[in-house]
């Protein structure tokens, strides 16, 4: 039996461009108790139950949680392995024409979102987007009579929006047909993504309108353009479509209300912008891109060693994890200068903190710094710099007195390849 699950609004805002103070986080979700219909498939390692040796590590989702990292992740949000069709849809408005032409605005995200999701799952999640029309869709509003605000829920500018978008698109489209669906607004209509981001996800939700009997249960809308001048635009301007998308597979917001730095650069959850950056070994696993013998436990006391691979490159053994709870653990990875990664400037071991009681946006992953107060080691622009040299090295100790865990980087090897040693009490 399906367990209540929170509807969930997911939104993203930046942290602060190079020089500037964090911006203030709004609010982040409205929630309702309902019980959702079943899915056409579930995220994440759909039907796999064997879990003989990492069983323990494999925390559970938190019920009344929003978006917990725990797993599995629930019925409803798309799957994140095998072909996934993404509609694409692009609209402008009386007061905010499309500036330039609809098939331009949508090669701002595509290949390259396709490309990082098959890098990222190492293959296993193929992303076919398909955009049936290809002019922009005028809405019969002007933009500001929708009522669009940072953080609005479902409801009733954004219905109303929905609505006139089905109506505007339903004869050239069957919106049953799709998997999700990315509503790329026009850039000129509404506030710079620099003073407001508007651009949010609709995932897994029980009370989407419909649009040819389907629910629209998983739908990112991208606004605006986030450049900052500082010419990285171009390269990785498309990256707010893989994160708002992370969310239609049930991934968190891991920056804080605070205004982010719990994770830095290390995921796409956290930072979307500036230099590339991939997901967490965590968040890998949870969409099924990690098999069970890609995973070492620790779950017993005593000492054990565990060799970790890059995560980048395919196959091996890619994450360490020692549980500390049931909604809680310490997770490991070897992050290199590979892949999706190209702001590393420190290679090593990555330790953090998995928690799956924890709210979306609310911190429900953090980064264990191993150098603490060092200013971090890139400066390119808009990467948190401070946890870019959080990864340890040989020799190098994460010590949790209170829980009695000691993780030690022993050593590497010609390969690249990193052996961690954890010690529990």
């Amino acid at each position: 039996m399906q367990q209540p699950r929170r509807r969930i609004r997911s939104q993203r805002h930046p942290v602060a461009l190079a020089g500037a103070s964090a911006l203030v986080i709004g609010a982040l979700a409205s929630a309702s108790s309902t019980l959702p219909p079943p899915g056409r498939a579930s995220a994440g390692p759909v039907g796999s139950t064997e879990v003989a040796g990492v069983g323990p590590c494999r925390i559970s989702a938190t019920m009344g949680v929003q978006m917990s990292e725990g797993m599995p992740t629930p019925t409803g949000y798309a799957h994140s392995t095998g072909q996934i069709h993404a509609l694409n849809l692009m609209i402008d408005f009386p007061d905010a024409p499309g500036a330039g032409s609809a098939m331009k605005r949508l090669a701002e995200f595509f290949p390259q979102t396709t490309n990082w999701f098959r890098t990222s799952s190492y293959g296993r999640l193929v992303y076919r987007p398909e955009a049936p029309v290809k002019s922009w869709l005028r809405m019969p509003l002007p933009f500001s009579a929708y009522g669009i605000d940072r953080g609005s829920p479902y409801e009733p500018g954004y219905r109303h929006l929905v609505r006139d978008i089905v109506a505007v698109a339903d004869r050239k489209v069957d919106f049953g047909a799709y998997d999700l669906v990315n509503i790329l607004v026009t850039p000129n209509a509404g506030p710079s993504a620099l003073d407001t981001v508007l651009s949010v996800t609709f995932s897994g939700n029980d009370d989407a309108p419909l649009a040819d009997g389907a629910p629209l249960s998983n739908t990112s809308f991208i606004y605006s353009r986030q450049d900052d001048g500082s010419g990285s635009y171009a390269q990785t301007g498309y990256r707010v479509l893989p994160h708002e998308n992370g969310h239609i597979f049930g991934l968190p917001d891991l920056y804080t209300t605070e205004g982010g730095g719990s994770v830095g650069h290390w995921d796409i959850m956290s930072e979307d912008w500036g230099a590339n950056n991939d997901f967490l070994g965590w968040h890998k696993w949870k969409l099924g891109w990690l098999d069970k013998n890609q995973v070492s436990c620790a779950s017993k006391p005593g000492t054990t060693d565990h060799v970790l691979t890059p995560l980048a490159t395919r196959g091996g053994r890619k994450l360490a994890f020692v549980p500390l709870t049931a909604e809680s653990g310490y997770a490991m990875e070897v992050r290199t200068q590979a892949g999706n990664d190209q702001a590393i400037c420190r290679p090593g071991v990555l330790i953090y903190k998995v928690s799956s009681d924890v709210d979306t946006g609310q911190g429900p992953i953090s980064v264990a710094d191993s150098t603490k107060d060092s200013g971090g080691c890139t400066r390119l622009p808009n990467v948190h710099a401070e946890l870019s040299d959080a990864p340890f090295q040989p020799g190098q100790t994460f010590t949790d007195r209170t829980n009695g865990i000691h993780i030690s980087v022993v050593d590497k090897d010609s390969r690249g390849n990193y052996r961690v040693r954890v010690t529990r009490s």
